[in-house]
């Protein structure tokens, strides 16, 4: 009886991994991400609409982090329990959702609420979709399949961000057509699921809490790597929820289009950077990258001394690429060193520190350049994440040098 119990809570599916499971689960991964990023070079065409200014927009930002972190604590270990299938599907019904209330968008609870389930989604593919992606890579293809699972991460976080740029510059009704197109992708990207690999669902025992913490065996590696989580995703957040504001404040220029390609750029360069560069040391990748990130918030700087948007783009791509690396490396030192019984619990916390500084510095800035202006407050910000990264260089040590 407790063989059959034990088989019935633990069912192998049948189908094997293809190349079709894992071109769906890359799909719907990417999907997903763009939903959670579509409104950031929206965000003046609202300031415009509601007659809020920049502190409201980084609160906006701030909320959709609180249900990222929430989705990761409650939906962290659902799939073990559910398997992937259903609970992938939640988060495509949240994310389908927020489009919605961005659509319809005639008040700022709307908005809001819209950012929490877009939070939700977003925590529930990162605890869930990098595994769905691996599970589905055919055989011999396990490399490629890490790769395309970054690429689908940061890749879609960058596309929702330059396709909504260019929808509200060049197709009618800005603030609806981007919401209205990631919807239709999302509706397409619940069919692609039925194509999806569902490699094991285990009992109701298994569904539980993912509380943060950390194993004693990654302790030491967690702490050498807390500063490239706390200043990659810090720079994520200033370029998401502050640079459509100097860019049309500072730098006067209002184009969406304009705003969605330099965020994007941050973006698509973080996961070209980790495909391509993953093969180096640890150390090497997190001296190099921690230095990238200094030098792009020199170059952030001297932008908006200038007025400069070409100097602007340039430090976007070098905060994008620092980003990328640091943040896989640490994630991958870390994982390195856990036990496969704790690394859910390890990469948890990992994630949950990154998505508080991803919201925290961005809300600080907000509310600073009330006082002292826009351009003061992201240089007093950048000169901040420059000084997190030399205590990064200094625990470089701690990785491998191979």
């Amino acid at each position: 009886m407790a063989d059959k119990t034990a088989a019935h809570q633990r069912r192998p599916e049948s189908r094997i991994a293809t190349g079709w499971g894992l071109a769906a689960s890359v799909y719907v991964f990417t999907v997903v991400m763009m939903g959670t990023t579509l409104p950031t070079p929206l965000y003046p065409l609202y300031e415009e609409r509601f007659g809020f200014g920049t502190a409201f927009t980084t609160q906006l930002f701030a909320i959709y982090v609180v249900g990222v972190i929430g989705a990761l604590v409650v939906f962290g270990r659902l799939s073990d329990g559910l398997g992937r299938r259903p609970v992938l599907s939640l988060g495509v019904i949240f994310s389908i959702a927020s489009a919605v209330l961005f659509l319809i968008g005639s008040h700022i609870g709307l908005l809001l609420t819209g950012r929490v389930l877009s939070g939700l989604a977003a925590g529930i593919f990162t605890s869930t979709a990098t595994v769905t992606v691996l599970e589905n890579a055919p055989a011999g293809r396990e490399r490629l399949a890490g790769s395309l699972a970054t690429a689908a991460n940061m890749g879609g976080l960058g596309l929702g961000i330059l396709s909504s740029g260019l929808l509200a510059r060049f197709a009618p009704a800005p603030l609806l057509t981007p919401f209205l197109v990631n919807a239709l992708m999302l509706v397409i990207a619940g069919f692609a699921l039925m194509l999806v690999r569902d490699r094991t669902r285990g009992g109701a025992t298994s569904v539980r809490l993912q509380l943060p913490g950390i194993p004693a065996s990654a302790r030491h590696m967690f702490l050498a790597a807390s500063p490239g989580a706390i200043t990659g995703f810090a720079v994520c957040g200033l370029y998401s929820a502050i640079a459509p504001s100097f860019i049309g404040q500072t730098l006067h220029v209002t184009s969406t289009a304009v705003t969605g390609a330099v965020v994007f750029l941050l973006f698509g360069a973080s996961a070209t950077a980790q495909v391509l560069l993953s093969g180096l040391s640890d150390r090497r990748l997190i001296v190099g990258g921690t230095v990238t990130m200094i030098v792009s918030m020199g170059a952030l700087v001297f932008a908006l001394m200038a007025g400069s948007l070409a100097v602007l783009v340039v430090s976007a791509a070098l905060a994008g690429a620092g980003q990328g690396l640091v943040f896989m490396t640490g994630m991958r030192a870390i994982t390195a060193v856990t036990a496969p019984e704790h690394r859910t619990e390890a990469t948890t916390s990992y994630f949950i520190l990154a998505y508080v500084f991803i919201s925290v510095p961005a809300i600080g800035a907000g509310f600073l350049a009330a006082e002292v202006g826009l351009a003061n407050a992201t240089t007093i910000f950048a000169i901040g994440v420059a000084v997190v990264c030399v205590f990064g260089l200094i625990a470089a040590r701690r990785f491998e040098a191979r």
